[in-house]
């Protein structure tokens, strides 16, 4: 999943990068809410994570602004005001959550997955087609109860087409959504993703659940929907 961290505090913007980066997640980060909006406009996060006080635009501002164009990327406050009268406010601007600084960070990520969650339609961060599970929180991968060891990299990849089943997403959405803005690599880079993600998946059984569509790009689909190009 990609998130946008947009914080002021450049130490601090830096550490939930590298924090968040080891949990699994694509991250991009910015240090104003002027710079949040071209962010925006140039890829799809899954969530943000802003702060309140910066310079050039304010959170609550960038929040109001965003939700009346019709953006509903869940948002998750990290601020150090902490008054209620605060908190109904951010919420009432449209943020899905209000985590106040100082915070811990097994708290954030589970602030996160339950924001992300409620926002896909899922009530858990549990995904299966056919015999294949993952458990995004314990970063865990089985079929058929054997554990498949995947990278990080490949981890989000799967995770993306599980949370789109049945849609087919072309190589350009996977690389928007999986790689962050410092990524200069080549288009074949999925290419070569996906060709490993399939083997370590579906090689050697009779069942294949991920599934090239020539021209297109990749599909999820359970078992008893295979129709189609391979």
């Amino acid at each position: 999943m990609r998130l946008l961290v947009v914080e002021d505090e450049k130490d601090l913007n830096l550490l939930l990068q590298k924090a968040l980066k080891k949990a699994g997640y694509t991250v991009d980060g910015c240090y104003d809410g002027e710079e949040a909006q071209l962010h925006l406009l140039g890829a799809e996060y899954d969530g943000i994570l802003l702060d309140v006080m910066m310079p050039k635009k304010d959170g609550y501002t960038l929040v109001k602004e965003l939700r009346e164009q019709g953006v509903d990327t869940p948002v998750l406050f990290l601020t150090a005001r902490d008054s209620v009268s605060d908190r109904v406010k951010g919420l009432d601007l449209g943020a899905d959550d209000y985590l106040v600084k100082p915070f811990d960070f097994d708290e954030l990520l589970a602030r996160i997955r339950a924001m992300t969650r409620k926002h896909a339609g899922n009530r858990t961060n549990r995904f299966t087609v056919g015999d294949l599970a993952m458990d995004v929180g314990q970063r865990k991968v089985t079929r058929s109860g054997q554990e498949v060891p995947l990278l990080p990299k490949e981890f989000s990849i799967l995770e993306y087409l599980l949370r789109n089943k049945e849609k087919v997403l072309s190589r350009e959405q996977i690389e928007d959504r999986i790689w962050n803005y410092e990524y200069s690599g080549s288009s074949n880079n999925v290419d070569g993703y996906m060709s490993r993600l399939r083997k370590k998946i579906d090689e050697g059984r009779s069942q294949k659940l991920i599934h090239t569509i020539r021209g297109i790009g990749w599909v999820i689909r359970e078992p008893s929907d295979q129709g189609g190009p391979r």
